[in-house]
């Protein structure tokens, strides 16, 4: 037996750009300047690698402004193991994007709607694999909020 999903269902999941910027509780252009990756445990008792990235904020789109923020990413390189979340990019030092940010139990935010909120900048502040760019995002977030 084949399951699937219809074209419709799977286009139903991706949040448009103003329910990102409506849902989220910060968005921040940032730089990842260190990615540490430590093992926890989750609420379901599963043991899993995850990323605690420090971003160096240079523009902030929405909420408080501050000069860094920490953000914990499921996913990452630790103890010779890979753990690759299908939701979720893997972080480098040194990747630039836009980052749709929630608040966690933790000290760190998380990413609002997984990989949805980290939407990665190329050098010309434009988002990669599509054509929406930076300033779109600035204008977009702007009008939401007002």
């Amino acid at each position: 037996m084949m399951l699937g999903i219809s074209g419709a269902a799977l286009r139903a999941q991706i949040a448009t750009l103003d329910e990102r910027v409506a849902g989220s509780q910060r968005i921040v252009v940032a730089t990842a300047r260190d990615v540490h990756a430590e093992w926890r445990e989750n609420r379901y008792g599963d043991r899993l690698i995850v990323s605690r990235i420090r971003l160096e904020v240079e523009e902030t789109l929405k909420g408080a402004t501050e000069p860094q923020i920490w953000v914990d990413v499921e996913g990452g390189p630790l103890d010779g193991y890979t753990l690759r979340v299908s939701s979720l990019p893997m972080m480098q030092a040194g990747d630039r994007a836009v980052f749709f940010l929630d608040s966690s139990q933790g000290a760190a935010a998380v990413p609002h709607l997984k990989g949805q909120g980290i939407l990665f900048l190329d050098e010309r502040n434009v988002v990669r694999n599509s054509s929406l760019r930076l300033t779109e995002i600035r204008n977009r977030a702007r009008a939401v909020q007002e």
